[in-house]
Protein backbone atom coordinates (compact mmCIF):
# COMPACT_ATOMS: atom_id res chain seq x y z
CA UNK A 1 0.00 0.00 0.00
CA UNK A 2 1.16 3.50 -0.81
CA UNK A 3 1.29 6.38 1.69
CA UNK A 4 1.85 9.98 0.60
CA UNK A 5 3.41 12.28 3.20
CA UNK A 6 3.74 16.07 3.26
CA UNK A 7 6.52 18.12 4.92
CA UNK A 8 6.21 20.91 7.46
CA UNK A 9 7.98 24.15 8.25
CA UNK A 10 11.75 24.12 7.78
CA UNK A 11 11.74 22.33 4.41
CA UNK A 12 11.52 25.57 2.37
CA UNK A 13 14.22 26.76 -0.06
CA UNK A 14 14.47 29.64 -2.51
CA UNK A 15 13.43 28.43 -5.96
CA UNK A 16 10.87 25.96 -4.59
CA UNK A 17 8.03 25.25 -7.03
CA UNK A 18 9.54 27.24 -9.90
CA UNK A 19 9.86 24.20 -12.20
CA UNK A 20 6.19 23.43 -11.64
CA UNK A 21 5.20 27.03 -12.44
CA UNK A 22 7.35 27.18 -15.58
CA UNK A 23 6.42 23.78 -17.02
CA UNK A 24 2.82 23.05 -16.06
CA UNK A 25 -0.20 25.18 -17.01
CA UNK A 26 -2.39 23.80 -14.19
CA UNK A 27 0.34 24.54 -11.64
CA UNK A 28 0.80 28.09 -12.98
CA UNK A 29 -2.94 28.73 -12.71
CA UNK A 30 -3.03 27.51 -9.09
CA UNK A 31 0.02 29.56 -8.10
CA UNK A 32 -1.57 32.70 -9.60
CA UNK A 33 -4.81 31.91 -7.79
CA UNK A 34 -2.83 31.68 -4.57
CA UNK A 35 -1.28 35.11 -5.21
CA UNK A 36 -4.81 36.53 -5.51
CA UNK A 37 -6.13 34.80 -2.37
CA UNK A 38 -3.15 35.85 -0.26
CA UNK A 39 -3.11 39.43 -1.55
CA UNK A 40 0.63 39.39 -2.32
CA UNK A 41 2.83 37.61 -4.85
CA UNK A 42 4.10 34.73 -2.76
CA UNK A 43 5.53 33.21 -5.97
CA UNK A 44 8.06 36.09 -6.20
CA UNK A 45 9.37 35.23 -2.71
CA UNK A 46 9.31 31.47 -3.36
CA UNK A 47 11.12 31.68 -6.68
CA UNK A 48 13.48 34.65 -6.27
CA UNK A 49 13.26 35.96 -2.70
CA UNK A 50 15.87 35.81 0.05
CA UNK A 51 16.15 33.14 2.74
CA UNK A 52 15.14 35.78 5.29
CA UNK A 53 11.94 36.66 3.42
CA UNK A 54 11.05 33.00 2.95
CA UNK A 55 11.71 32.24 6.62
CA UNK A 56 8.88 34.47 7.88
CA UNK A 57 6.15 32.18 9.23
CA UNK A 58 3.40 34.03 7.31
CA UNK A 59 5.31 33.22 4.06
CA UNK A 60 6.89 29.86 4.90
CA UNK A 61 3.71 28.00 5.75
CA UNK A 62 1.67 28.92 2.65
CA UNK A 63 4.78 28.43 0.47
CA UNK A 64 5.36 24.84 1.62
CA UNK A 65 1.63 24.11 1.46
CA UNK A 66 1.43 25.40 -2.14
CA UNK A 67 4.49 23.47 -3.31
CA UNK A 68 3.15 20.21 -1.84
CA UNK A 69 -0.49 20.54 -2.87
CA UNK A 70 0.17 21.76 -6.42
CA UNK A 71 2.67 18.91 -6.88
CA UNK A 72 -0.01 16.40 -5.82
CA UNK A 73 -2.52 17.94 -8.24
CA UNK A 74 -0.11 17.82 -11.19
CA UNK A 75 0.58 14.10 -10.61
CA UNK A 76 -2.88 13.29 -11.92
CA UNK A 77 -3.44 9.52 -12.07
CA UNK A 78 -0.12 8.92 -10.31
CA UNK A 79 -1.60 10.32 -7.10
CA UNK A 80 -3.55 7.33 -5.79
CA UNK A 81 -2.99 7.26 -2.03
CA UNK A 82 -4.10 4.43 0.25
CA UNK A 83 -3.38 6.77 3.16
CA UNK A 84 -1.86 10.22 3.77
CA UNK A 85 -0.21 12.16 6.60
CA UNK A 86 1.56 15.48 7.02
CA UNK A 87 4.07 16.78 9.55
CA UNK A 88 2.51 19.73 11.43
CA UNK A 89 1.69 22.24 8.67
CA UNK A 90 1.88 19.30 6.22
CA UNK A 91 -1.36 17.95 7.68
CA UNK A 92 -3.21 20.74 5.84
CA UNK A 93 -1.47 19.77 2.57
CA UNK A 94 -2.46 16.12 3.16
CA UNK A 95 -6.11 17.10 3.75
CA UNK A 96 -6.31 19.14 0.54
CA UNK A 97 -4.54 16.43 -1.49
CA UNK A 98 -6.99 13.84 -0.13
CA UNK A 99 -10.03 15.99 -0.96
CA UNK A 100 -11.12 16.85 2.61
CA UNK A 101 -10.42 20.56 2.08
CA UNK A 102 -10.68 22.61 -1.10
CA UNK A 103 -7.53 24.31 -2.42
CA UNK A 104 -8.89 27.78 -1.60
CA UNK A 105 -10.08 26.87 1.90
CA UNK A 106 -6.85 25.03 2.70
CA UNK A 107 -4.75 28.02 1.66
CA UNK A 108 -6.91 30.45 3.64
CA UNK A 109 -6.65 28.26 6.75
CA UNK A 110 -2.87 27.88 6.39
CA UNK A 111 -2.50 31.64 5.98
CA UNK A 112 -4.73 32.30 9.03
CA UNK A 113 -2.77 29.69 11.03
CA UNK A 114 0.58 31.20 10.08
CA UNK A 115 -0.49 34.73 11.03
CA UNK A 116 -2.03 33.56 14.32
CA UNK A 117 1.17 31.66 15.17
CA UNK A 118 3.32 34.68 14.27
CA UNK A 119 1.25 36.83 16.68
CA UNK A 120 1.50 34.24 19.45
CA UNK A 121 5.29 34.12 18.96
CA UNK A 122 5.52 37.90 19.36
CA UNK A 123 3.59 37.88 22.67
CA UNK A 124 6.28 36.08 24.66
CA UNK A 125 9.89 34.98 23.98
CA UNK A 126 9.78 31.26 23.27
CA UNK A 127 11.74 28.73 21.24
CA UNK A 128 12.36 25.07 20.40
CA UNK A 129 15.33 22.69 20.69
CA UNK A 130 16.27 19.40 19.05
CA UNK A 131 17.27 16.57 21.39
CA UNK A 132 19.23 13.60 20.05
CA UNK A 133 19.94 10.13 21.39
CA UNK A 134 17.74 9.97 24.49
CA UNK A 135 14.65 7.77 24.96
CA UNK A 136 11.32 9.59 24.63
CA UNK A 137 10.40 8.78 28.23
CA UNK A 138 13.62 10.37 29.58
CA UNK A 139 13.00 13.59 27.64
CA UNK A 140 9.41 13.72 28.90
CA UNK A 141 10.58 13.13 32.49
CA UNK A 142 13.15 15.96 32.36
CA UNK A 143 10.69 18.40 30.74
CA UNK A 144 8.23 17.68 33.58
CA UNK A 145 10.90 18.52 36.19
CA UNK A 146 11.81 21.94 34.74
CA UNK A 147 9.93 25.01 36.03
CA UNK A 148 8.03 27.00 33.39
CA UNK A 149 6.63 25.86 30.05
CA UNK A 150 8.67 23.15 28.28
CA UNK A 151 7.10 20.15 26.53
CA UNK A 152 7.87 17.53 23.89
CA UNK A 153 6.62 19.02 20.62
CA UNK A 154 7.77 16.69 17.82
CA UNK A 155 8.33 12.94 18.13
CA UNK A 156 10.23 12.79 14.83
CA UNK A 157 11.86 9.35 14.97
CA UNK A 158 13.42 7.16 17.66
CA UNK A 159 16.18 9.18 19.34
CA UNK A 160 15.06 12.51 17.84
CA UNK A 161 12.63 14.72 19.74
CA UNK A 162 12.03 18.47 19.54
CA UNK A 163 11.10 20.26 22.76
CA UNK A 164 9.22 23.55 22.85
CA UNK A 165 8.51 26.30 25.39
CA UNK A 166 9.65 29.45 27.15
CA UNK A 167 13.28 30.45 26.46
CA UNK A 168 14.49 30.09 30.07
CA UNK A 169 12.76 26.73 30.50
CA UNK A 170 14.25 25.44 27.24
CA UNK A 171 17.76 26.55 28.34
CA UNK A 172 17.35 24.77 31.68
CA UNK A 173 15.97 21.63 30.02
CA UNK A 174 18.84 21.51 27.49
CA UNK A 175 21.39 21.57 30.35
CA UNK A 176 19.63 18.72 32.14
CA UNK A 177 19.20 16.70 28.92
CA UNK A 178 22.91 16.96 28.09
CA UNK A 179 23.78 15.94 31.66
CA UNK A 180 21.46 12.93 31.24
CA UNK A 181 23.40 11.76 28.17
CA UNK A 182 21.79 13.46 25.17
CA UNK A 183 24.20 13.60 22.22
CA UNK A 184 22.84 17.06 21.41
CA UNK A 185 20.31 19.51 22.83
CA UNK A 186 20.42 22.34 20.35
CA UNK A 187 18.18 25.38 20.14
CA UNK A 188 16.53 25.81 16.72
CA UNK A 189 16.22 29.01 14.69
CA UNK A 190 12.45 29.26 14.88
CA UNK A 191 10.04 32.11 15.59
CA UNK A 192 8.61 30.57 18.74
CA UNK A 193 7.37 27.56 20.67
CA UNK A 194 5.19 25.69 18.19
CA UNK A 195 3.11 22.73 19.46
CA UNK A 196 3.22 23.94 23.06
CA UNK A 197 0.90 25.80 25.45
CA UNK A 198 2.59 29.03 24.23
CA UNK A 199 0.44 28.65 21.06
CA UNK A 200 -2.84 28.85 23.00
CA UNK A 201 -3.72 32.36 21.65
CA UNK A 202 -3.22 31.04 18.08
CA UNK A 203 -5.30 27.93 18.80
CA UNK A 204 -8.29 30.02 19.86
CA UNK A 205 -8.00 32.16 16.71
CA UNK A 206 -7.61 29.18 14.38
CA UNK A 207 -10.54 27.34 15.98
CA UNK A 208 -12.90 30.01 14.71
CA UNK A 209 -11.55 29.84 11.16
CA UNK A 210 -11.78 26.03 11.11
CA UNK A 211 -15.31 26.12 12.51
CA UNK A 212 -16.46 28.13 9.47
CA UNK A 213 -14.66 25.93 6.92
CA UNK A 214 -16.25 22.97 5.13
CA UNK A 215 -14.41 19.69 5.63
CA UNK A 216 -15.50 16.71 3.50
CA UNK A 217 -14.75 13.04 3.90
CA UNK A 218 -11.28 12.41 2.40
CA UNK A 219 -10.68 9.81 -0.33
CA UNK A 220 -8.48 7.82 2.07
CA UNK A 221 -7.64 7.85 5.81
CA UNK A 222 -5.61 10.82 7.08
CA UNK A 223 -3.29 9.93 9.95
CA UNK A 224 -3.41 13.04 12.13
CA UNK A 225 -0.58 14.38 14.29
CA UNK A 226 -2.54 14.64 17.54
CA UNK A 227 -3.27 10.93 18.05
CA UNK A 228 -1.37 9.27 15.15
CA UNK A 229 -4.59 7.51 14.13
CA UNK A 230 -6.45 7.35 10.78
CA UNK A 231 -9.41 9.71 10.42
CA UNK A 232 -12.10 10.17 7.77
CA UNK A 233 -14.86 11.81 9.85
CA UNK A 234 -15.00 15.59 9.10
CA UNK A 235 -15.92 16.55 12.70
CA UNK A 236 -12.97 14.58 14.09
CA UNK A 237 -10.61 16.03 11.49
CA UNK A 238 -11.65 19.58 12.46
CA UNK A 239 -11.21 18.96 16.19
CA UNK A 240 -7.77 17.43 15.62
CA UNK A 241 -6.63 20.36 13.46
CA UNK A 242 -7.47 22.78 16.26
CA UNK A 243 -5.84 20.62 18.95
CA UNK A 244 -2.71 20.21 16.81
CA UNK A 245 -1.41 23.74 17.51
CA UNK A 246 -0.78 23.13 21.21
CA UNK A 247 -0.29 19.34 21.10
CA UNK A 248 2.79 17.35 20.00
CA UNK A 249 3.34 16.02 16.48
CA UNK A 250 3.37 12.24 16.92
CA UNK A 251 5.23 11.47 13.71
CA UNK A 252 7.01 8.32 14.91
CA UNK A 253 3.72 6.86 16.08
CA UNK A 254 1.89 7.92 12.89
CA UNK A 255 4.41 6.19 10.62
CA UNK A 256 4.41 3.04 12.77
CA UNK A 257 0.59 2.93 12.65
CA UNK A 258 0.57 3.43 8.86
CA UNK A 259 3.02 0.54 8.46
CA UNK A 260 0.96 -1.63 10.83
CA UNK A 261 -2.06 -0.83 8.63
CA UNK A 262 -0.28 -2.01 5.46
CA UNK A 263 1.88 0.86 4.13
CA UNK A 264 4.96 -0.46 2.33
CA UNK A 265 5.84 2.61 0.25
CA UNK A 266 6.12 6.24 1.44
CA UNK A 267 6.23 9.07 -1.10
CA UNK A 268 7.08 12.58 0.13
CA UNK A 269 5.52 15.42 -1.86
CA UNK A 270 6.98 18.88 -1.41
CA UNK A 271 10.28 20.61 -0.66
CA UNK A 272 13.20 18.72 0.87
CA UNK A 273 13.69 15.10 1.94
CA UNK A 274 13.23 15.39 5.71
CA UNK A 275 10.30 12.98 5.98
CA UNK A 276 11.97 10.35 3.80
CA UNK A 277 14.88 10.37 6.25
CA UNK A 278 12.60 10.12 9.29
CA UNK A 279 10.55 7.27 7.82
CA UNK A 280 13.75 5.33 7.03
CA UNK A 281 14.91 5.77 10.65
CA UNK A 282 11.53 4.60 11.97
CA UNK A 283 11.45 1.44 9.79
CA UNK A 284 14.11 0.45 7.26
CA UNK A 285 11.82 -2.21 5.83
CA UNK A 286 9.69 0.23 3.82
CA UNK A 287 10.60 2.05 0.61
CA UNK A 288 10.85 5.85 0.53
CA UNK A 289 10.95 8.30 -2.36
CA UNK A 290 10.02 11.91 -3.03
CA UNK A 291 8.93 14.43 -5.62
CA UNK A 292 9.75 18.10 -5.56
Amino acid sequence: MKAFVFPGQGAQFVGMGKDLYDNDAQARELFERANEILGFRITDIMFEGTDEELKQTRVTQPAIFLHSVILAKTLGEEFKPDMVAGHSLGEFSALVAAGALSFDDGLRLVSARAQAMQKACEMKPSTMAAVLALPDEKVEEICAEVPGVVVCANYNCPGQIVISGEVEAIDAACEKLLAAGAKRALKLKVGGAFHSPCMEPARAELAEAIEHTEVKEPVCPVYQNVDAKPHTDPAEIKANLVAQLTAPVRWTQSVKNMIADGATEFVELGPGKVLQGLVAKIDRGVSTSGRQ
